[in-house]
């Protein structure tokens, strides 16, 4: 099973209007040349939509690896409120 297919089967409970990860463009486009968000994220949550940086929250698998690796520190990242985001599984 791929990486993707794996990522495809998590259960994500979705805290709608609240998304616990924001993307300062500015900051990023003056400052971020490498643009890490985009190859580091396991989840692929992060890509390029018309020279801007979009995250697709939804998705993240929290790990926190994209605020570490973000230089610039563009991002706003924090867990979801209690009860919202990945679902891990045991086993």
């Amino acid at each position: 099973m791929s990486v993707p297919e794996k990522l495809g089967v998590n259960k994500y409970e979705l805290d709608e209007g609240h998304p616990h990860i924001e993307v300062n463009n500015t900051v990023c486009q003056q400052v971020c040349g490498d643009k890490m968000c985009l190859f580091i994220c396991p989840a692929e949550v992060y890509s390029e939509q018309h020279g801007v940086i979009v995250a697709d929250w939804a998705g993240c698998l929290e790990c926190g690896t994209c605020k570490a690796a973000c230089p610039a520190e563009a991002l706003s990242w924090e867990y979801p409120r209690g009860g919202f985001g990945v679902i891990y599984r045991y086993g």
